[in-house]
């Protein structure tokens, strides 16, 4: 039955719904290269950070941020990394740029005891005579805090002497971060300086389910692994090829100033049957420079053998996802990726997805989480990675986008829940949107919205492709209360799936309608 709106209506461009609010983290000095955290204990407090030295806090499960700027005698030189220990404790990980050193000459690891107000100036490690210090990655073993770290260190940072090398370390701290053990190599293969395909880079640390610490980085067209069951005190003589990387972890996107497929180390330590497996991801551009895709590996006995790379973006061939992350809930067992991508475009738009896995990363579902595309600068640096954590079906993901001229970072309000799957949360109390009645529709169909605040509003019914079929209401004010409006259905309209979105200047709320 074919059937259209009585109210004309104004026809876009394909795109795809997104039904989770995204709110705004930070905008100050285009900052990018993002990092987030939920603490386990509590997850109402988020914490992230963004280049070169931006804070961001929240103590209402990222609904709403605070932004401030961390400051060091050692310098604030950007890749942060943040994390929460058992004791509710804030670390803030980052490279140096010290007025009595050199740039980079050391990893950072700044504390706060009182959630996030206040910094103590760091302790740090790796201080290595002119040597520099980069990309590191912490993972914290809940059971005694201790903090474990890896990261590349180069004899000399874009030299492209042959004499030049570069190599994984490894470091621990069992006081809480006051002090570090004397960095170890775990990488037989050096690689070299100039920051590429050859050089040895994308270290991040994970922790099995009885203290094993497990990292996979990427080198010389390939990923390699390297493990340690004894806190780190002995490793494998030699890291083990796990997966090859065609075209290298040093790629180019359109529009991007840089791009890297660097892998990301994650293992289920949960309750559920995945319990101890071992999972990789990265992107690479094996399909051709047209086409770069997400792709994760998984062990299941201790790193000893591993699967065939599975695709983990969904969309046809030909198109661009790219600067990934990786995050396992610890409660369930899901696995949770995030990926900038083009799928919807034939130019440089650029969403940003989820996939998510509830099956040992056997099969993905993706979503797009961005509420609209936009265009990166090539002047900007647009940084190495997105991020994401999950914790108990609390999803937040974090990333950099283009803002009105301005490099902004971005996360979005996402729950997942084992039987209805993944599900937007109201960001506010400032509006509320309910579900038509009746629903599915036949003829006609009433939706009700409430305003918590007097307040200028639209709404836009979308097909569901994404096209925009009807706006009953633009940018119309609306007092305190409750309101309610009709659609009208003609003959016209084609049976479906359809989504109503109400918007205010802060926040959005999308659900869904069935036309018979």
């Amino acid at each position: 039955m074919v059937r259209t709106f009585l109210t004309s209506f104004l026809l876009l461009p394909l795109f795809a719904i997104s039904q989770f609010a995204n709110v705004l983290v930070g905008d100050s000095l285009n900052p990018n290269e993002p990092s987030i955290m939920i603490n386990p204990n509590n997850p109402s407090e988020v914490i992230g950070a963004a280049n070169l030295s931006n804070l961001y806090l929240s103590s209402d499960s990222g609904f709403t941020w605070t932004q401030q700027k961390v400051t060091s005698t050692l310098g604030v030189w950007g890749d942060p990394v943040m994390a929460i220990d058992t004791a509710g404790d804030y670390y803030y990980f980052h490279l140096s740029n010290p007025q009595a050193g050199s740039w980079i000459d050391r990893i950072v690891c700044q504390k706060s005891t009182d959630k996030g107000l206040t910094w103590n100036d760091g302790s740090y490690v790796g201080l290595n005579g002119t040597k520099q210090q980069d990309k590191q990655w912490v993972t914290i073993d809940r059971s005694n805090n201790y903090i474990y770290m890896t990261w590349t260190e180069f004899d000399s940072y874009a030299s492209v002497s042959v004499s030049d090398k570069s190599r994984i370390l490894f470091t621990k701290s069992i006081d809480a971060g006051a002090t570090w053990s004397n960095p170890i190599q775990i990488s037989s293969q050096e690689g070299d300086c100039i920051d590429s395909d050859n050089t040895t880079e994308g270290a991040v640390p994970t922790l099995g389910p009885n203290g094993e610490i497990y990292v996979a980085w990427a080198i010389d067209n390939k990923i390699v692994f390297n493990k340690s069951v004894d806190q780190g005190v002995t490793w494998l003589p030699t890291e083990v090829e796990i997966a090859t990387q065609p075209g290298g972890w040093d790629y180019s996107i359109p529009g991007i100033g840089r791009c890297n497929g660097l892998p990301i180390t994650v293992c289920d330590t949960s309750n559920s049957v995945n319990n101890g497996t071992i999972y990789v991801s990265w992107t690479d551009q094996k399909n051709g420079t047209s086409d770069t895709d997400v792709w994760i590996i998984k062990s299941t006995d201790e790193g000893t053998t591993w699967t065939n790379p599975k695709r983990i973006n969904d969309d046809i061939s030909g198109k661009h996802q790219f600067l990934t992350w990786l995050a396992v809930d610890q409660r369930t067992g899901n696995l949770y990726s995030v990926f900038y991508d083009r799928r919807n475009y034939t130019d440089e738009q650029t969403d940003v997805y989820l996939a998510y896995s509830e099956d040992g990363g056997d099969s993905f579902t993706n979503v797009k989480i961005s509420e609209s595309p936009f265009i990166p600068s090539p002047l900007l640096f647009f940084g190495d990675y997105t991020v994401i954590v999950a914790q108990n079906g609390m999803v937040r993901p974090i990333w950099a986008r283009m803002n009105n001229g301005q490099q902004t970072i971005h996360t979005a309000i996402i729950q997942f829940d084992a039987v209805t799957g993944l599900q937007m949360i109201e960001p506010s109390n400032e509006i509320s949107l309910e579900q038509n009645f009746p629903n599915p529709v036949q003829e006609t169909t009433q939706i009700g919205f409430k305003m918590r605040t007097s307040g200028k509003i639209s709404i836009t019914v979308y097909d569901m492709f994404g096209r925009v079929v009807l706006t009953p209401i633009t940018n119309q004010h609306f007092s305190y209360g409750r309101h309610e409006f009709t659609i009208h259905i003609s003959d016209e309209f084609t049976s479906g799936m359809y989504y109503y979105q109400l918007r205010s200047n802060k926040e959005s709320i999308t659900r869904k309608m069935i036309v018979e």
